[in-house]
């Protein structure tokens, strides 16, 4: 029997093309509480970003892809942060002659080193109620002097093995775009978020559902009992699924839940 159920946001709750999580998506997150099914958002996004796309009340929340775990807004279960030394490398190489844009995402929210055109294309795939500001270079070395807990790094795949190796050893990255890659410390995941929620609330990891489409998913898809995978997603991602649905925008969320008997 499903006791929980974890959804992605981008591109599997919420439409790449509307900003908005279908009405049939609703109904269906409505009918899963009747019947008294646990909800939780399993994202990337900073929790900042999260509410402000999100509105339907949630029983609880993975952030900054499991860097940030609560019980519905406000009980904080697991908050993390990169490693100190990952962040002097981080500066060091920015001052260099490759510099990446970089989004630092912090307890008191986002900031920005530089927009380049892989963020102007990703503000366009992604909508977001808090854009990260553009700080100094100054300012912003030392918000991540102060701690971060997920880095927005704006590089592509072909860069990804030397500044992983080289830069942010202490770190994982969780590509779900090649324009970029979330960072995050070793050791934190969807996987381990979703460990920390169902010891809260006393529920099984064979009772548990997910609904997910990026590469930052995988490790949530593999860990629960029944892993669903929005039409749209890579090859090595639906090879991980138990059942491939419909897109988000054909009710994609809605017809996998039906199909599985726990909505009408």
């Amino acid at each position: 029997m499903i006791r929980a159920i974890f959804f992605d946001i981008d591109g599997t709750l919420v439409s790449f093309s509307t900003h908005r999580i279908p009405a049939s998506a609703v109904d269906a997150l409505a009918q899963l509480r009747r019947a008294g099914i646990k909800l939780f958002i399993a994202s990337g996004r900073h929790p900042a970003d999260v509410f402000s796309v999100v509105d339907f009340p949630f029983d609880g929340y993975i952030a900054l892809n499991g860097g940030y775990c609560s019980v519905g807004r406000d009980e904080l279960l697991f908050r993390s942060a990169i490693d100190p030394e990952d962040i002097e490398r981080l500066i060091e190489w920015q001052q260099g002659p490759e510099p990446f844009a970089c989004v630092l995402a912090g307890e008191n929210g986002l900031c920005l080193n530089f927009v380049d055109d892989r963020v102007d294309r990703v503000r366009q795939l992604v909508e977001t109620g808090n854009p990260a500001p553009v700080v100094p270079f100054g300012e912003w070395c030392a918000t991540a002097r102060r701690g971060v807990q997920q880095l927005i790094a704006f590089f592509g795949p072909e860069q990804e093995p030397n500044l992983m190796q080289n830069v942010l050893p202490n770190c994982r990255s969780m590509r779900w775009n090649p324009l970029f890659t979330d960072i995050v410390p070793a050791g934190v995941n969807k996987a381990a978020g979703i460990d920390r929620l169902l010891a809260r609330f006393g529920i099984g990891l064979d009772e548990t559902m997910a609904f997910g489409d990026g590469g930052n998913d995988i490790p949530m898809l593999e860990h629960v009992g029944l892993a669903v995978v929005m039409a749209h997603a890579a090859p090595e991602v639906k090879q991980v699924a138990d059942y491939v649905t419909a897109a988000v925008d054909d009710d994609g969320i809605a017809r996998a839940l039906r199909h599985f008997g726990l909505i009408e």
